[in-house]
């Protein structure tokens, strides 16, 4: 025999999305990301969220466009900068099932902590939970944990995303059709000597696919300097030999 009675696990489910729908109801709008103004740029279009400079150049159109999904792998590092390139610029972002993403490194980057959500365990869920951030802010950034998320679903949140105007950042799962795809690796560091010494910088190797045109390729380095992290673009100083002795050294 069946029963209208639901599980406790399932009523505090239940509970726990209501409020969040009832907070992202809170939000007065959509916050409209500021223009960004650096020396010698363009100003970034309204419909683009804010990228760190680096990425900017190879980006399509020079920020990640509003409404669209992005397929994400590799290093947390760019992760953490394009949280801080948004809630540095004025929006509000949420990260979704990543509970090793570091705040401190994204506070560095420039992230502004009051405009950031963090759902560590958003339960067996985690698209739910992201489908309902979308409502109320600019760009949510989720974590699958090796979920392959059904085409059809995928479907569904890209039109929630596409009429709420927010970018759905998508890591370390299966997704289809996404409009961008990033890619990353650490290909080098510099810095660390044998067992000790400090991290001045770390290169990525970065990869953009987009629907349209040809890959991008580029290189960055994240450089620590008086407590902040700054992104260049250029080529990587890191000899084979010497990456293969920093893994050894901390391993």
């Amino acid at each position: 025999m069946g029963s209208d009675a639901s599980s406790p696990e399932v009523d505090a489910r239940a509970g726990a999305i209501a409020d969040l729908r009832r907070r992202m109801a809170a939000v007065q709008g959509r916050r409209e990301t500021a223009t960004r103004h650096m020396p010698g740029d363009q100003p970034l279009r309204r419909d683009l969220l804010p990228v760190p400079g680096p990425l900017a150049d190879l980006l399509p159109d020079g920020g990640l466009p509003k409404g669209a999904v992005v397929a994400y792998s590799g290093a947390h590092s760019l992760l953490s900068g394009l949280l801080a390139a948004v809630t540095g610029d004025g929006g509000y972002a949420a990260v979704v099932g990543l509970p090793r993403l570091g705040l401190l490194a994204a506070a560095e980057m420039g992230a502004q902590l009051s405009r950031l959500a963090v759902i560590a365990d958003p339960g067996p869920d985690p698209a739910e939970v992201a489908a309902v951030l979308l409502d109320g802010l600019d760009l949510v950034v989720l974590g699958l944990s090796g979920r392959a998320v059904p085409p059809a679903r995928c479907r569904v949140l890209a039109a929630r995303a596409r009429n709420r105007g927010a970018t759905l950042v998508v890591a370390g799962g299966a997704w289809t059709e996404p409009a961008l795809r990033l890619d990353t690796r650490v290909t080098g560091y510099d810095g660390l000597g044998p067992g000790r010494g400090r991290l001045r910088s770390v290169c990525l190797d970065v990869r953009v696919s987009a629907k349209a045109g040809p890959p991008r390729h580029g290189r960055i380095d994240l450089c620590a300097a008086a407590g902040r992290t700054e992104w260049l673009a250029r080529e990587p100083v890191s000899r084979p030999a010497e990456v293969r002795e920093l893994r050894e050294a901390v391993s």
